[in-house]
């Protein structure tokens, strides 16, 4: 017989987990996920607002859970959100790299400060909360999970208007395996999930926007879909479950490793 029974692998009791962008799509999911699993949970989102009323209905599930309103890609916020949780819930054993954006303007449009701003909170903030959330981690003593969300945009082009955004991923994917082989040593385990589609709310937004330049986002989110052989979108909950995976101990020999949860599309 094993072990260790797979309920044991899978609970997350007495850990805290961070999830950025945790107040609405995946990072919600993810945060749900890690909670049910026993997780305490510190929710950080730009919408503050919206962070404390996620916060509050996990909370009436009777889960451990907290929220501050946190732009990742500002260093000072990025420090109050790991000092938040150590104080507040006891530790950071578990942090999800989650949020992002995704402004869509082709390159003959596309501002230096589009570009910079989207780099900024998807690949800079990527960056500075593994390197305090480690920091917390190594000073604790018992190791960790970080877990960076990029995409199939890592693996391969997305669309005309989204350079930036395919840029900070294909880097988050490049980070994600250095920070794996820096902090593996330490007894931190980095890994990362690449999306295909998922219906979340920006994804939402992105297909009714009615902006001119470049192609038609509702258009071109029908024809991603029309290549997925599973024919579906992905739920944020599809994300979500693998997420519990990699910070469960049934990933206990993974680092530097980007599972894809796509439906297939990068099959095709």
């Amino acid at each position: 017989m094993p072990e260790s029974s797979v309920l044991d692998l899978l609970s997350l009791q007495g850990k805290v987990a961070v999830v950025t962008g945790g107040a609405m799509g995946i990072g919600a999911a993810i945060a749900s996920r890690l909670a049910e699993a026993g997780a305490s949970v510190l929710i950080a989102d730009v919408d503050g607002d919206a962070a404390s009323q996620r916060a509050t209905e996990l909370q009436g599930l009777g889960v451990d859970a907290e929220a501050i309103a946190a732009d990742v890609s500002s260093e000072d916020d990025v420090i109050a959100v790991c000092n938040e949780a150590r104080s507040r819930l006891g530790g950071l054993d578990i942090l999800v790299n989650n949020a992002g954006i995704f402004p869509v303007a082709p390159i003959q449009t596309m501002s230096l400060e589009d570009f910079t701003r989207v780099l900024a909170v998807n690949l800079h903030g990527a960056f500075l909360c593994t390197k305090h959330a480690s920091a917390a981690m190594i000073e604790q003593g018992r190791g960790g999970r970080i877990i960076n969300i990029t995409s199939i945009d890592a693996l391969h082009p997305s669309m005309v208007g989204l350079a930036h955004y395919d840029a900070s991923k294909h880097g988050m994917w490049g980070f994600t395996k250095t920070a794996a082989l820096e902090l593996a040593p330490e007894g931190i385990w980095v890994n990362a999930i690449a999306p295909g589609g998922v219906a979340t709310p920006g994804v939402a937004a992105m297909q009714a926007s009615d902006s001119d330049e470049g192609p038609d986002p509702a258009d071109s989110l029908e024809r991603f879909l029309a290549g997925i052989p599973m024919g579906r979108m992905g739920e944020p909950d599809d994300i979500a479950r693998v997420a519990l995976f990699l910070a469960s101990d049934l990933a206990s020999y993974m680092t530097g490793a980007q599972i894809v949860v796509d439906g297939g599309a990068l099959l095709t």
